[in-house]
C-alpha cells in the first residue's frame, strides 16, 4: 500500500495574484469605473488582509521552529539572510505565545471579539 503524499501547504494568496488584481483594478480606476468610496472600502479590506497575513506569517514561523527549522534556514525568507530578524520576531512572539497552537488560539480569540 502506498503512503499518501504529505500535505504541502500553500499561502492562500500570492504576490502574483495581488499584482494581477492590482493591474485589473488600476485599469478600472483609470476608466472611471471605480469611485473614491470603493477605493476607501478596498483600502480597509487590504489593511485587514495585511494584518491577517502578518498573523499567519507569525504562526508559520512558530510552527517551523517547532518542526525543527533552524534560524539559518528561516532567515532567507526575512530578506538578507540574517538570523537576527527571525530571532527578534520569535522573541517578540514568545512574549505572547509559547507555541503555534497558543498563537492560533490568540488569533481565534481576536476574531471572535
Amino acid at each position: 500500500m502506498t503512503e499518501p503524499e504529505p500535505l504541502r501547504p500553500r499561502a492562500p494568496i500570492t504576490a502574483a495574484n495581488v499584482l494581477a488584481w492590482l493591474e485589473e483594478t488600476a485599469e478600472a480606476v483609470r476608466a472611471g469605473a471605480v469611485s473614491a468610496d470603493d477605493l476607501i472600502a478596498v483600502l480597509g479590506e487590504l489593511r485587514r488582509a495585511s494584518a491577517a497575513c502578518a498573523d499567519a506569517s507569525d504562526w508559520a514561523l512558530l510552527a517551523a521552529r517547532e518542526e525543527g527549522a533552524s534560524l539559518r534556514q528561516i532567515a532567507p525568507v526575512f530578506g538578507k539572510g540574517y538570523v537576527r530578524a527571525p530571532a527578534a520576531r520569535l522573541e517578540k512572539l514568545h512574549r505572547q505565545a509559547l507555541n503555534s497552537q497558543q498563537w492560533l488560539e490568540i488569533l481565534r480569540e481576536r476574531a471572535s471579539v
